[in-house]
């Protein structure tokens, strides 16, 4: 496949790369260059969000930026180029006409005559409507009539684009779509000039499923650009006299539950996180036979001592609190029940036992639920826990987990208490073997030496797969987690 960088060794292309084991996409949250701006090696130009996080995206070169090929909001596949930059200093190269080696389209569109008016920088407002890979130069843009909610074929990254950089061959549709594909040309406002209105596709998808025609809206966005505000604003104010008459009112479809401007539904499209949450849920579900056990135990002593650490030179700067000593807990009772800590091989019908312990700790961030993993917390002296503890909540209520931090997990820990939830029954995070939910801790009358007492009371359940874990194996760990949280001088003798 012929690249900007073959043709103009000037140009130089930037892809998305794989920022975590096994992701196979991103998408672009936010961009932080525009056309025409000067980048140095290592400065951040975007930020986006993969399956497990969202993370920065540093650029390995210097120069001027040519092109940005995605719109924020599109969801990028790795490999694929997302940014070209050319020589530091220059200006973004004007559009060209069609290249000689551009490939047989069904119809050929001459070349364009106004080709020396043609604007001398890209403008941002066109970001991501480039041409196909297949093409090094790009041809002067020629009007589309207005055709409502459906862009035309080609408009964003072609068929053949993502074909080619995933290493299969283009759908047959592609020679069409890149023949179709607009170049950038001065902006032009939709609503005076009857070209086709410009908005990008998150917009467009936001007016088809509002039923709003983008013709009909007055753009308010830099350079005539039409809006999410814009589409709201044409929802909630009364619809224009159109110029010709429409055609007789119809019934709603069937498939629509919703009339236009009806505000009582909100339809958010499931991806990044939400999405890869999903998917190893429901995979976890129907693959592993989870078995839960549940145990009330009394941890009155475990808040003291709580209390006590807060106070201890030991853990100062330190965050102290009941997790800590409940991960700590399940930690020693996995170092005297081992056989817990393992992993089912499918693939090669094998049981793979694990001499460490990567301790998950389930967070609810802005973005959803992730687990990130505290690395070798067998190893770990309780200050030192306390302190990965720490840092693994500030990065991930911060949104700044890495990839790499929710890899590699053993078992996982869920604080359900938190949310002034009793207990649960916890779904295992795919190749580990058992999760703890801990409810949340309560003073409840309870029988206490004899007599019935006011005591801190909490609930822990365990789940577990069973074709690993047997109710034997499952029961002796959570009744040591729960022996060590009823007397946690046990974790001192026990450790």
């Amino acid at each position: 496949m012929t690249t900007m960088t073959d043709t103009a060794s000037a140009v130089r292309e930037f892809k998305m790369p794989d920022v975590g084991e096994g992701l196979t996409e991103a998408e672009i949250l936010k961009w932080y260059v525009a056309p025409g701006d000067t980048v140095t090696d290592g400065q951040v130009v975007c930020e986006v969000e993969t399956a497990k996080a969202a993370v920065e995206l540093p650029i390995p070169f210097d120069g001027t930026v040519t092109e940005l090929r995605f719109a924020e909001g599109a969801t990028v596949d790795v490999g694929q180029v997302i940014i070209t930059v050319g020589p530091a200093g220059g200006a973004a190269p004007a559009p060209e006409a069609a290249p000689e080696t551009a490939p047989a389209a069904p119809e050929t569109t001459p070349a364009a005559p106004e080709e020396p008016e043609a604007p001398k920088g890209r403008q941002p407002v066109l970001v991501g409507y480039g041409v196909s890979e297949s093409s090094t130069k790009r041809r002067a843009r020629k009007p589309v009539p207005s055709q409502g909610d459906e862009p035309p074929a080609g408009t964003y990254y072609a068929a053949a684009v993502q074909g080619e950089l995933n290493g299969h061959a283009p759908a047959p549709q592609a020679p069409a779509a890149q023949a179709q594909a607009p170049a950038p040309a001065a902006p032009q406002v939709a609503a005076s000039t009857g070209a086709r209105p410009l908005a990008k596709p998150p917009v467009r998808k936001l007016a088809k499923d509002l039923g709003v025609d983008l013709a009909t809206i007055t753009p308010t966005g830099p350079d005539g650009i039409i809006t999410r505000e814009d589409v709201h604003a044409a929802v909630a104010a009364p619809a224009p006299a159109p110029a010709v008459a429409p055609a007789p009112a119809a019934p709603a479809p069937a498939a629509a539950p919703v009339a236009a401007g009806d505000a009582r539904e909100t339809r958010i499209p499931v991806k990044g996180v939400r999405k890869a949450t999903a998917q190893a849920m429901v995979g976890s579900a129907f693959t592993a036979p989870h078995v839960t056990e549940f145990v009330t135990v009394d941890v009155t002593r475990t808040m003291k001592l709580v209390e006590e650490l807060k106070q201890d030179r030991a853990f100062e700067g330190l965050r102290v609190n009941p997790l800590l000593l409940i991960s700590k807990a399940l930690l020693l009772a996995i170092r005297r029940n081992p056989d817990v800590n393992a992993a089912w091989d499918e693939p090669n019908q094998e049981i793979v036992q694990k001499h460490y312990v990567n301790l998950g700790i389930a967070a609810a961030t802005p973005r959803g639920l992730i687990v990130p993993n505290i690395k070798d917390a067998h190893a770990k002296t309780l200050p030192e826990l306390a302190a990965s503890l720490g840092e693994l909540v500030t990065t991930a209520r911060e949104g700044k987990t890495s990839p790499g931090a929710m890899q590699g997990g053993t078992v996982t820990i869920t604080n359900i208490g938190v949310f002034g939830i009793d207990t649960g029954t916890p779904i295992l995070n795919p190749g580990e073997s058992a999760i703890l939910a801990v409810g949340a801790i309560k003073l409840q009358p309870w029988v206490h030496k004899g007599k019935v007492k006011p005591r801190q009371v909490t609930t822990l359940a365990l789940s577990f797969d069973h074709r690993l874990v047997d109710g034997e194996l499952g029961s002796k760990v959570l009744g040591d987690v729960a022996a060590i949280l009823e007397q946690p001088k046990r974790l001192m003798t026990w450790a």
